[in-house]
């Protein structure tokens, strides 16, 4: 069974939540380098996605107006946010300073 929404943002571990949608361009050029980051950070964050238009409540709630936004959750806390593509390298240091997995 997938753990929910609401249970993987309360986790230490963070997670970075890419709320985009199936007609987004810019949304399409993140999936690589979510990738990326998924393969260079390991269990160090978890990573998914939302569609906004299958998950309007969602998004409503974190006030997505435009996508892609990401948002990183520890804790069930907002530590970073921002909307637009943002490249790997950008996202690892994030991830990385939230991290509480030591290697």
């Amino acid at each position: 069974m997938k753990p929910k929404f609401s249970e993987l943002i309360q986790s230490q571990t963070p997670t970075l939540v890419d709320f985009s949608a199936e007609w987004c361009g810019p949304c399409k050029m993140m999936a690589p380098i979510l990738d990326e980051v998924k393969s260079n950070v390991g269990d160090k964050a978890t990573i998914i996605k939302i569609d906004v238009d299958k998950n309007e409540k969602a998004a409503a709630s974190y006030q997505i107006r435009g996508v892609p936004t990401l948002i990183l959750f520890q804790n069930g806390k907002i530590k970073w946010r921002q909307s637009g593509v943002v490249q790997a390298r950008t996202l690892e240091e994030i991830i990385n300073t939230y991290s509480t997995v030591t290697p």
